[in-house]
């Protein structure tokens, strides 16, 4: 064991699983929480395997335990967190504690299947369950003074299956104004998959391809309306338009995107960016000269303006026929659910988490469409995590490290004792409300 405790943090997300010991600063094993199965093959690859260098994943069918934030399929979950804590962490879960990071409003149903499989299968001798919003709350209040003073934040997670707006006041999520929306990455994932299926390839088989491509090439627009105009631009004056390489199981066994260096320059052209234009110099061609370039012949597809469209949804799902409020519309939905005098300290701390949030511009865009829907007296102040995937576990990690963290957990014994919902009874933070 390499951690700073014997307690394992387990931040089991439904598109990552982020795994490691109390005290530390990142986690030992950041996996895919899928298993998947190549085409023609009978063997099913787990977490990890997929990330490994000689791995194509073109094709693959995949088995996901978690489907809109909730656990659906105990025997692949158990598949998955044994393979993470026997052979990453290598640690014994019958001396091991466990923080499991668990998602909001989990069915009684889901919750006992969750104990089932920490208790009974796994064998841990201990648990401690969490909230995905007070975690992240607590990390960012040990680190900037303001939060720390005033014990309340907006954790806003845009994660792989849902966002949630989510208010925070002295480390304990105020569930009742909590509000949800129903995306998230694998929406705006399948919404790629269709744009570019429509267009140009079939790539509706190809999850993890399309995934890999969105996390790259995807980035919020500060100007709809003036991007689409650049978008119909023709090839060499289209600030937008790359390629993405799709692996032919022989050269390739990943995708890429072809000049990915240029690809981000354009994804962070200015507001006005009409004046800006492809430069097709010699200077610039050398630049990528020494790059290996593929054949023509290969299979790629081009994104133009699937680039911002894609995470548009999130910003104004209703424009793709999906009734649901926007983000910034939830976020304010969810401060006025709490009492008035909290509602200007909470626009003052919004924290984004989730891995969602990475696409550039993010957070200008929604500071933008939160400000008209705010009362002008009120300051809005956005925090952007440094690694927002890894939030929620970091303060798992700070929570797991405190001396007084075995008081927090419900031993298998108690387990046996009182059964399932015993695990849910004390207040994580109960013990100690201040930080």
């Amino acid at each position: 064991m390499t951690g700073g405790s014997g307690v394992v943090v387990l931040d089991n997300g439904g598109g990552l699983l982020k795994a490691g010991f109390g005290g530390d600063m990142n986690p030992t094993a950041v996996v895919p929480n899928c298993m998947a199965k190549p085409p023609g093959s009978k063997k099913w690859l787990v977490a990890d395997q997929l990330q490994a260098q000689d791995v194509d994943v073109t094709g693959m069918t995949l088995r996901r335990p978690i489907d809109r934030g909730y656990l659906i399929n105990q025997e692949v979950q158990r598949e998955v967190w044994e393979r993470v804590i026997r052979n990453l962490l290598q640690v014994d879960p019958n001396n091991s504690s466990l923080l499991l990071v668990e998602p909001q409003f989990n069915p009684p149903a889901l919750q006992h299947a969750t104990d089932e499989l920490v208790f009974e299968e796994l064998g841990f001798k201990s648990l401690c369950v969490a909230d995905a919003p007070s975690l992240v709350h607590l990390y960012e209040a040990s680190r900037q003074p303001s939060l720390f003073r005033a014990q309340c934040s907006l954790v806003v997670d845009c994660g792989f299956s849902f966002t949630h707006a989510s208010p925070v006041l002295q480390n304990f999520t105020l569930n009742y104004a909590v509000r949800r929306m129903d995306l998230g990455g694998k929406a705006l994932t399948n919404y790629l998959k269709e744009l570019i299926s429509y267009r140009s390839l079939n790539v509706m088989d190809e999850t993890l391809l399309i995934d890999d491509a969105k996390e790259k090439l995807c980035f919020v627009s500060l100007d709809v309306p003036g991007d689409l105009r650049l978008a119909r631009l023709s090839s060499n004056d289209n600030p937008f338009r790359c390629s993405y390489i799709l692996p032919d199981g022989i050269t390739y066994k990943k995708g890429f995107v072809k000049d990915l260096d240029e690809a981000c320059r354009y994804s962070s052209l200015p507001a006005n960016g009409e004046s800006v234009r492809k430069d097709s110099s010699d200077s610039d061609r050398s630049k990528f000269e020494d790059k290996k370039k593929p054949e023509l012949s290969q299979n790629e597809f081009v994104l133009t303006n699937e680039r911002f469209l894609v995470p548009e949804m999130l910003f104004h799902p209703i424009d793709l026929g999906m009734n649901q409020a926007g983000l910034a519309e939830c976020i304010v939905r969810a401060i006025q659910a709490c009492h008035p005098h909290l509602q200007p300290v909470l626009f003052e701390r919004i924290i984004l988490t989730g891995g969602s949030t990475l696409f550039p511009r993010f957070t200008e865009r929604l500071e933008k469409e939160l400000r008209p829907l705010v009362p002008d007296d009120y300051q809005v102040k956005i925090i952007a995590q440094e690694d927002p995937i890894l939030g929620a576990w970091r303060g798992g990690s700070l929570l797991a490290h405190r001396p007084d963290f075995e008081s927090m957990c419900i031993t298998k014994s108690e387990y046996e004792e009182m059964g399932s919902m015993r695990c849910r009874l004390s207040g994580i933070f109960e013990s100690s409300v201040h930080l």
